[in-house]
């Protein structure tokens, strides 16, 4: 059933004119016509009408591709753009008025995506223009190469390439250039582009039902930006996967959409649609990258990733390439105050990019990662024993930790915990001093930290830190010492974490362990028995939170009602691994004695 979308708007009608209205208060560099509704055009706020003395450039067509064309007005890209209702073509008044207000005696370049309706309403507007005097030339711009060579004379769709072709034709105009270089050049970088896009839902229009087209383990290959058919529904690939069809797609000697072959230079632009986030457009672009550089043998002059020309809220990205030279490079590079041109991807970039060494850590250097002895002492064995028990339990218990962090947090504990249990049994086996047990307990600490993320790693990092601290004088390490390290690790993790027992956190699992740890001890219980009865205080502990109202973390936001029954997560984990060490002592312990 279609549900009815889901928009942060006033009045669907409305849209337009207000998103001009913020997008003028937000960069003082941009004005708009007085003309509302019926003409939206955004100008250069420094551009005064009849005395402009260059080329003025102007593009637009119809609105929900933001931050295109608006976002593009501004010294070294557009002099205005002109928006129609979403996904209408500007009316031929709106184009007029545009070419009006900024043209000077250098005359006017329109740059017109490949749709009949823009192609019809501003070669109206041009004829118009010319029979008023202003010298007018218009390039139009169909990058698409999702579709077969068309046949009719609809010619291929303006994409995402367009772009480029703004930024090329508006350096060449504040270059002082003359309307026929500057027309040259932008017809000649509209020839050497081609864009084919891939979409994960259909956008939809303000005060429209959502479209159902797409399956959830569907894709679109070839979408358009307004969401008509693309040339073909597949089952959701791997992004990789993903960029190696469109690259095949634009880069193919049987369509010859693009003159790039073996040895050419080019420009990848990857163009979010609306509703992908960056971290996903940035992983399609680390696989594009050495794709051309290594498949196709081209070498890759820039890399440009963002969202420049969307579709309202589609959720997918496409892939432009512009077969690069030096002039077009200059042109790119030349600077712009337009607010939505990537800023920080000009000048040359390496054919290859190799990362930085890591500092060596202090607390183990490279020629000091241990072999393991032939010979653990008894010590190093309970301890070998404890830290595989306590991760291996953590491994075990991931989808818990994730389903409980889902209800109270961002739903991700189970597998950082994970990370950090299956670090620390890789590392074991070559790094870790088992027969030193402060020793191990820092490198255990080195390891989260080199793994663990968020807070949860930087808490479990500071613990052992704390331990270590407390336990490193020991070379034999008795029970009492380490009922003070853990002590001692609590300590450090409410100090630093500002939590204590009580706010729903890891705490309130380990400070009932510490506590009965230390009394057990002192009454004269044996080590093995005081351990087993701190871990069922940890348990307990943890357990103790279906109860508790958070104090601390990301819980500390939710409703009460929604944390009901439902245990802390960092809490049962911090009562699962203890748990399961304690476990593991008493059976080394047991086994060693039969």
């Amino acid at each position: 059933m279609a549900l009815q979308g889901k928009k942060l708007i006033n009045d669907p009608d409305d849209v337009v004119t207000e998103f001009i209205e913020g997008l003028v208060e937000t960069y003082p560099g941009l004005q708009y016509l007085d003309g509302f509704p019926q003409i939206k055009v955004v100008i250069r706020a420094d551009v005064v009408r009849g005395a402009y003395e260059k080329v003025a450039v102007i593009s637009g067509g119809g609105s929900g591709h933001e931050p295109a064309h608006a976002g593009f007005v501004g010294p070294g890209m557009l002099t205005a753009a002109v928006s129609g209702d979403v996904f209408a073509s500007p009316p031929v008044d709106s184009i007029l008025a545009a070419i009006r207000a900024v043209t000077g005696p250098m005359g006017c370049l329109l740059i017109v995506k490949n749709y009949t309706g823009d192609r019809l309403n501003f070669g109206l507007a041009a004829e118009q223009a010319k029979s008023e005097g202003y010298k007018i030339e218009m390039v139009i711009v169909g990058d698409d190469c999702a579709l077969p060579p068309p046949r009719g004379i609809a010619g291929r769709r303006g994409l995402a390439g367009t772009i480029l072709v703004h930024k090329v034709a508006g350096a060449a105009a504040d270059a002082g250039l003359s309307l026929a270089d500057v027309a040259a050049e932008a017809k000649h970088a509209s020839e050497v582009v081609g864009t084919m896009g891939v979409a994960l839902s259909v956008c939809t229009l303000p005060g429209q039902v959502t479209s159902d087209r797409l399956g959830p383990k569907q894709m679109e290959l070839g979408l358009g930006i307004h969401g008509e058919p693309g040339v073909a529904v597949v089952d959701l690939q791997p992004v990789d996967i993903v960029v190696e069809h469109i690259l095949k797609q634009i880069l193919s000697q049987e369509t010859q959409y693009l003159p790039i072959t073996r040895g050419s230079n080019a420009v990848l632009l990857i163009n979010g649609l609306g509703a992908t986030p960056i971290m996903e457009l940035m992983i399609a672009t680390r696989k594009a990258v050495p794709e051309l550089q290594l498949e196709y043998g081209i070498a890759v002059d820039r890399v440009y990733t963002g969202s420049l020309m969307t579709s309202l809220d589609m959720a997918g990205f496409s892939i432009t390439i512009m077969k690069s030279d030096e002039n077009i490079l200059q042109r790119l590079d030349a600077p712009t105050k337009a607010p939505a041109w990537p800023v920080g991807s000009e000048g040359n970039r390496p054919p290859a990019k190799f990362p930085v060494p890591v500092p060596p850590s202090p607390s183990m250097k490279d020629d000091e990662i241990l072999t393991q002895p032939q010979e653990l002492s008894t010590q190093g064995c309970i301890l070998e024993a404890a830290i595989e028990a306590g991760a291996k339990e953590i491994i075990n218990i991931k989808d818990s930790l994730n389903e409980w962090d889902s209800k109270v947090g961002d739903g991700d504990c189970g597998t950082t915990m994970y990370r950090g249990a299956t670090a620390i049994l890789e590392d074991m086996k070559k790094r870790y001093p088992m027969n030193d047990a402060a020793g191990t307990i820092n490198e255990i600490g080195a390891t989260i930290r080199r793994v663990m993320g968020g807070t949860s790693g930087i808490l479990y990092d500071i613990l052992c830190k704390a331990a270590y601290a407390s336990l490193k004088q020991n070379t034999i390490v008795t029970a009492n010492e380490w009922a003070d390290a853990l002590e001692a690790s609590v300590a450090a993790v409410s100090k630093y974490g500002g939590a204590s027992e009580g706010y729903r956190t890891m705490l309130d699992a380990l400070i009932p362990a510490s506590t009965i740890l230390k009394q057990r001890l002192k009454a004269g219980d044996d080590p093995v028995t005081a351990f087993i009865a701190s871990s069922e205080a940890a348990s307990a502990g943890a357990e103790s939170t279906k109860q508790m109202q958070a104090k601390a973390g990301r819980s500390s936001y939710i409703s009460p009602d929604l944390l009901a029954s439902i245990p802390d997560p960092g809490a049962m984990a911090a009562a699962a691994w203890y748990g399961a060490a304690a476990m593991a002592v008493r059976k080394k312990l047991q086994g060693s004695q039969s």
